[in-house]
């Protein structure tokens, strides 16, 4: 039987599954509709629609946009 170590494992760093502040592809008619229906899901304070429409303008495919900020 082994020897407890008597101290934590260190902390555990998840990264985020999407990014609320993704940016809109300039010029892209699709990113600026998901962009305008997650700005009125924050005004009327609906989180789960709000990160949802995030989440597809972070996937919609920009080559080298997917995490920017």
């Amino acid at each position: 039987m082994t020897e407890p170590k008597g101290t934590m494992s260190p902390p555990v760093h998840v990264t985020p599954s999407y990014n609320p502040n993704a940016v809109p592809a300039p010029g892209c008619d699709v990113c600026a509709a998901l962009d305008k229906q997650r700005l009125e899901a924050r005004e009327r304070e609906d989180c789960a629609s709000a990160a949802i429409a995030g989440v597809e303008i972070m996937n919609h495919p920009h080559t080298g946009r997917r995490w920017s900020s």
